[in-house]
């Protein structure tokens, strides 16, 4: 669909698509394959915790000369554009996006006392508020979030922190922030009375009604909404922030970026189609057909894109503004 909306405002740009990769990593290896055989494309969709094998080995062209001095008004914020950064250089572009967020079951706070209107938002308030909920009955779990590096990272950049130092020297889980996000997990286990199931059962339990908050991945409300149906409305809230500093707040960023790989002539040719995909008409696109959020601020600034699709869709908004506000690199 992007490819077919793009030819026909460029009619003198064909574009050829390769098939589809079944995963990230199998796209990778690919490209890979193809740039020892010097038959790479002239642009590539690559996972956004892939791209590092790309850039590392000379293969993606920077963007910077196409992009301009004005990446802000083009709806590239800070936070997008660091999506795909390298040593300084923009070396991708994100095409779409995913974040942590909070799917809460507002039938189950309201019967454990609690409030949406007033819901919390500090970790020691959504805590107790879960712990609450799992008093309900022996069959109510108040919280629960997959033991997984990705979902680990958003936690951990809540609070300001990173896998690594700015350098990439050193690791630096044993901060301030590392140590208290490790023990958040102790704390939804011991006081909120998180139990140990799989992501799997879990994503029936909250649909099932029987789980009060789910910390994961945005791209799965739809699929929630459809398996809840009318037995209660959803809501998203977003990951709660303790950073005091906010600047230092991020949240790793699951989905793609697109990447330029020709060095030849087909180069302008091939920004006007990365342009295109990370601009706000074809963010719109993808926003309106997948369950992920766009990486182009204007789509969720400007009401004339996406406002009738956030007024039907509240909870993507939350999701969709945190990317835009705070997303940040996936360390692979």
């Amino acid at each position: 669909m992007l490819a077919d909306e793009f030819m026909k405002s460029h009619p003198d740009i064909t574009i050829k698509l390769d098939g589809p990769a079944d995963i990230y990593a199998d796209g990778v290896q690919r490209l890979l394959c193809q740039n020892v055989a010097n038959d790479t494309p002239d642009v590539a969709y690559v996972g956004l915790n892939r791209l590092r094998i790309l850039e590392e080995r000379g293969m993606t062209q920077p963007l910077d000369a196409f992009i301009g001095d004005n990446a802000e008004e083009q709806g590239y914020t800070h936070a997008l554009l660091s999506l795909g950064t390298y040593k300084g250089k923009q070396h991708a572009l994100a095409t779409s996006a995913s974040t942590l967020v909070m799917y809460v079951n507002p039938e189950l706070v309201k019967k454990a006392g609690g409030s949406m209107d007033d819901f919390p938002t500090t970790f020691d308030g959504v805590i107790g508020l879960a712990a609450k909920i799992s008093k309900l009955g022996p069959n109510i779990d108040g919280i629960w979030i997959e033991p997984h590096d990705w979902r680990y990272q958003s936690l951990l950049g809540s609070f300001g922190g990173r896998p690594l130092n700015e350098y990439e020297s050193d690791v630096t889980l044993d901060s301030e922030a590392g140590i208290a996000v490790a023990g958040l997990y102790g704390r939804f286990a011991k006081e909120a009375g998180m139990k140990s199931y799989s992501a799997s059962d879990a994503r029936q339990a909250f649909p099932a009604g029987t789980l009060g908050i789910m910390l994961e991945s945005s791209s799965l409300q739809t699929s929630f909404e459809k398996a809840v149906g009318d037995r209660f409305k959803v809501i998203v809230k977003g990951v709660p922030i303790e950073a005091k500093d906010k600047s230092k707040v991020y949240f790793p960023t699951g989905g793609s970026g697109i990447a330029m790989l020709t060095k030849d002539e087909e180069q302008k040719a091939a920004w006007e189609y990365i342009a295109f995909v990370t601009g706000p008409v074809g963010q719109k696109i993808i926003v309106e057909h997948t369950g992920y959020a766009p990486a182009n601020a204007k789509v969720v600034r400007d009401k004339s894109y996406l406002g009738s699709f956030y007024e039907k869709n509240p909870n993507a908004l939350v999701a969709h503004t945190q990317i835009a506000n705070f997303a940040g690199p996936w360390y692979a």
